[in-house]
């Protein structure tokens, strides 16, 4: 019987400690590189998907809007603060937009409660009986997702937050179901799950993220990618400055018939006849029977 080397034992402890001998699901580096990307956007997709199975979320209603508009009362507190920070340097260009923001968003903090009690509604009358239809999916942040999720929360129902990773640190909010807050890598595959169940999506005003959601929405309905499905602006005033369709329609860069892809809403309550009506005109159950 041949004898081990001396410094086999060394050896040996070399090829065990050596990269390539890491097992792949384990190889952190591997799973990072960039040839692991369509393995990484697999994942993405899978666990998401696995987990809304197993929490029985047989449909959605997206809600989007502004990270910055605040509840009424903090939303009051942000103006006063800018308005004693300008009141010790009156002269001061960058704290007079300041104070001229916060105001703008005080305005627009009714909407807050608007998405909360929306969230209220079509939780408690969609999430009966065990079943888990229309439930409430956000992005997962502060603002207008926040209200939303938290409208379900008000009432003890399931709310999906899709939270994705950023630059800078942001923090899911809190009135997400916690078997049910995601965090993606890639925007493309939240998005996805953002319209896989969606039954109706409502937008509040918001930046570049609303807008970003809203008008993949609707090129998809439009071009018919997906199933149609009501889509709710609310807010007529900032939507018609914001988006102007009928000036797209008149330059000819889509159809008259486009213009038709969505409706303006006020109150919850308007919110949710519109998608109700919307669902009945087409024969489509709004609960499962």
């Amino acid at each position: 019987m041949k004898k081990q080397p001396q410094d086999a034992e060394e050896r040996i402890a070399r090829l065990i400690a050596s990269r390539s001998y890491t097992r792949a699901d384990r190889d952190i580096d591997l799973l990072q590189s960039d040839r692991m990307r369509p393995v990484r956007l697999l994942l993405d997709y899978q666990k998401a998907e696995i987990v809304l199975q197993e929490q029985g979320i047989e449909s959605t209603i997206v809600v989007f809007g502004g990270t910055r508009i605040l509840e009424p009362a903090r939303a009051r507190e942000k103006v006063e603060q800018a308005r004693a920070a300008l009141e010790q340097s009156p002269g001061d260009p960058a704290l007079k937009r300041r104070v001229a923001v916060a105001e703008s968003i005080l305005a627009k903090s009714p909407y807050y409660d608007v998405a909360r009690e929306f969230g209220r509604i079509v939780s408690t009358t969609c999430q009966v009986s065990g079943k888990c239809e229309f439930v409430v999916v956000t992005g997962g942040g502060p603002g207008i997702m926040e209200a939303g999720n938290r409208g379900a929360f008000d009432v003890n129902a399931k709310t999906v937050g899709l939270n994705i990773t950023l630059p800078h640190e942001q923090f899911p909010n809190s009135y997400i179901t916690p078997d049910l807050c995601f965090q993606f890598r890639y925007f493309a595959l939240r998005k996805l799950h953002f319209l896989k169940r969606a039954k109706g999506l409502v937008a509040f005003p918001g930046g570049y993220g609303t807008f970003d959601e809203l008008f993949e929405t609707l090129t998809l309905i439009q071009t018919r990618t997906v199933q149609p499905m009501p889509v709710i602006l609310v807010g007529k005033k900032f939507w018609n400055r914001a988006f102007d369709a009928q000036f797209l329609a008149d330059e000819g860069v889509i159809d008259l018939e486009d213009r038709d892809l969505f409706v303006f809403a006020e109150t919850a309550k308007e919110i949710w006849n519109h998608i109700l009506e919307w669902h009945k005109a087409r024969g489509t159950k709004v609960l499962s029977e």
